[in-house]
């Protein structure tokens, strides 16, 4: 009787959750056989990539089951994208070179996601009977925004540490034609001194020898695309913080923001 039972509460919960779990598996098999082609070709690196991938899609159902919070369909569906995109596609097939602005995009959603992460955290607090205070809209968005932020200057972080350490170049360079810095001021001061129309790049190797990149212009290591990640990441934590705050001004009837904000599972309080 109990076994039957838990049959059914099973495949209830198939059919209410069917449209993320038929994606976790047709994600997870690609997963599979994208390991196992590079098992063959002996790139063990992206056979790391494909394991990690493995362990983040396990996440969701993580939180779920372990911390009794509810994540809605689109969230989650969203988020098993993500990862896929920017791990398989990303880093295995080359995305981030091939399609200019697929680093940008990633960025643009995780900024969205993170401040919808960090809004219901405060929204949860706010709705337990067990606090006394509540918090305004205001200060729930302002929330939300800063926790998006400090996600992405986090990652922004770790990223120039696995530049840094590992020589893996996470932080994509930029050509660039002008330069403006004190460091070329002719009297070493503080005046600022510009370089135009660059359009190469010559290396002094230790050996004497000039190695010629012929890049078209100047190699900016990084900083340009730091800074153009924190600005998408800025985009999408005001876009979700605006919607945020017109979800808790209307108490919750929001239908959109309802989609990617998680909730305490009222079965299991």
């Amino acid at each position: 009787m109990k076994l039957s039972k838990k049959r059914q509460s099973i495949r209830a919960a198939i059919r209410e959750r069917k449209w993320p779990l038929a994606l976790y598996l047709i994600l997870r098999i690609s997963v599979i056989l994208v390991l196992v082609a590079q098992l063959f070709n002996r790139n063990f690196e992206n056979v790391f990539l494909c394991l990690l991938t493995l362990v983040l899609f396990l996440i969701p159902s993580f939180i779920e089951r372990r911390i009794n919070i509810d994540l809605p369909d689109t969230l989650e569906i969203i988020i098993l994208l993500f990862i896929y995109a920017a791990e398989i596609l990303g880093e295995i097939q080359s995305y981030y070179v091939t399609f200019p602005y697929w680093d940008t995009m990633l960025h643009t959603m995780n900024g969205f996601l993170a401040a919808a992460i960090g809004f219901s955290m405060v929204d949860i607090l706010n709705r337990n009977e067990r606090f006394s205070f509540s918090l305004s809209p205001t200060f729930m968005a302002l929330v939300a925004f800063c926790f998006s932020m400090t996600i992405g200057v986090l990652w922004e972080f770790f990223e120039c540490g696995m530049d840094l350490f590992f020589h893996l170049d996470m932080q994509k360079d930029t050509i660039v034609h002008v330069i403006s810095s004190v460091m070329l001021d002719p009297a070493g001061g503080n005046a600022r001194g510009m370089a135009e129309g660059i359009t190469d790049v010559i290396l002094v190797l230790e050996n004497g020898e000039n190695l010629a990149l012929g890049l078209g212009g100047y190699l900016d290591i990084g900083l340009l695309d730091t800074m153009m990640d924190l600005f998408v990441n800025f985009i999408g934590a005001v876009v979700f913080s605006i919607i945020g705050f017109f979800y808790v001004k209307s108490r919750g009837k929001g239908t959109f923001a309802r989609r990617f904000i998680p909730q305490v599972n009222p079965s299991k309080k």
